[in-house]
């Protein structure tokens, strides 16, 4: 954790907080921003239950990522309780000093990928990229992702949240002309955000993706 500070942010929109934890590539100007959005197991009021998952985890494990990374924590049943509050945080982050715009991606975990696909429809004009893991969302407004880059991750074991739920943004994405893909690791459960942040191949993809049109 000594990777991290803990911070808080408080929503001009709602009144709400959220703590979160902050990462940043020493003396960094003008980097990539990653949101990231914990799943179910981390909703407790100490920041620590965050390690060990997702880009936090990479980090720990050695991994180094050349961005800034911001983990907010959901003191609520789910985030769709504090979604407004969420927004903003969001909104706020991308707009912080030293984060280059057209570089921000967002990323989650279950009930984190819930959220993640719903932010990236709420705000589809901030995100360069989106990596839902384990999640799903409305894929009848799946269109309005059209636009973005997305890359999905499920588990084919999973029983938890089923796979489908993934398919069928990734198929609604597409329908509409959009460029989203899905990969689905035949051996994984619920837990696709081990192999799925493990992989080398998703993380030179994300750090690819520029959101030229919506910050010319």
């Amino acid at each position: 954790m000594s990777l991290f500070s803990e911070k808080k942010f408080k929503s001009s929109v709602t009144g709400k907080e959220l703590k979160y934890l902050y990462y940043s590539p020493d003396n960094a100007v003008n980097v990539p921003l990653i949101i990231y959005l914990h799943g179910a197991g981390s909703r407790e009021s100490d920041l620590a239950s965050l390690a060990h998952v997702g880009p936090i985890g990479e980090l720990e494990r050695g991994r180094k990522i050349p961005a800034r990374i911001v983990a907010p924590q959901c003191h609520g049943d789910t985030w769709f309780e504090l979604f407004e509050t969420l927004v903003d945080f969001a909104e706020a982050a991308v707009n912080e000093n030293g984060v280059d715009k057209k570089r921000v991606y967002l990323t989650g975990v279950s009930m984190g990928a819930f959220a993640a696909w719903q932010l990236a429809m709420t705000r589809p004009e901030l995100f360069a990229a989106l990596v839902p893991v384990c999640g799903g969302g409305m894929y009848w407004n799946a269109e309005r992702l059209k636009n973005m880059p997305v890359w999905a991750f499920h588990g084919a074991l999973d029983d938890d949240v089923y796979p489908e739920e993934s398919i069928k943004m990734v198929k609604g994405i597409n329908k509409s002309g959009g460029n989203a893909k899905i990969t689905v690791f035949e051996k994984a459960d619920h837990n696709a955000w081990d192999p799925a942040y493990a992989l080398d191949e998703m993380w030179n993809w994300m750090f690819l993706q520029v959101n030229d049109l919506r910050w010319a």
